[in-house]
């Protein structure tokens, strides 16, 4: 038995994104389509990390992603009001 440091859990290979069947535009395998700047086939509706990310599937982008979101729904908001 050799000791480690640490073990890097892969999340899984199923998106979890059921909720938005019908609802949003998706591809063959259940990821949410969008655009460079994460948003969806709904105005005003933006995904992020695993639920649209069907290559590194991992935490630290969905924490990138989700910040880029957030940045795109705060515009999104100001453009409205």
């Amino acid at each position: 038995v050799t000791p480690v440091d640490g073990v890097f859990v892969f999340v899984g290979h199923v998106p979890n994104t059921e909720l938005f069947k019908d609802q949003l535009e998706m591809d063959h395998e259940g990821y949410l389509k969008v655009d460079s700047r994460l948003h969806t086939s709904v105005p005003g509706v933006f995904a992020a990390g695993e639920a649209h990310d069907n290559w590194f599937k991992q935490a630290v982008t969905s924490a990138g992603f989700g910040c880029m979101a957030a940045m795109e729904a705060e515009k999104f908001l100001a453009q409205i009001e």
